[in-house]
């Protein structure tokens, strides 16, 4: 059972976005439900389709992180990506959004922007060391 674990983890080399996988994974969860946490389904119609969008595709990722993580931590980047266009979105998509969904999105943004780059650089990191 040991070897097999050695396998799956790499013997601990090739994991090293193990510990952000599960924030990121319930990051995207989060942004995709919070038009129904947060109410504003019935003044935000087109946020509500593009956060539940983006949380899923968050969440995809790191799923992906976690079943493939040899072939996907190049892909980290691209939570960045995801997390600063969430941040602008708010004002692109959304028709004069209030208080509440800015402090949403730029938070929830501003988290994914962070484990992304965390996942980042913990995946170059482990490119030097191999």
């Amino acid at each position: 059972m040991r070897a097999r674990h050695d396998r799956v983890m790499g013997g601990g080399a090739r994991r090293t976005t193990a510990g952000a996988d599960a924030p990121v994974f319930l990051l995207g969860l989060y942004c995709a439900v919070s038009p129904w946490v947060l109410h504003f389904t019935a003044n935000q119609p087109s946020l509500v389709t593009h956060n539940l969008v983006i949380g899923l595709a968050i969440a995809v990722l790191a799923l992906c992180f976690t079943a493939m993580p040899e072939r996907m931590t190049g892909m980290s980047i691209a939570i960045v990506a995801l997390g600063a266009w969430l941040i602008v979105s708010t004002w692109v998509v959304g028709q004069s959004p209030d208080m509440g969904v800015i402090l949403n999105n730029v938070i929830v943004g501003g988290l994914a922007v962070v484990l992304g780059a965390a996942c980042a650089g913990l995946s170059m990191k482990n490119r030097k060391k191999t």
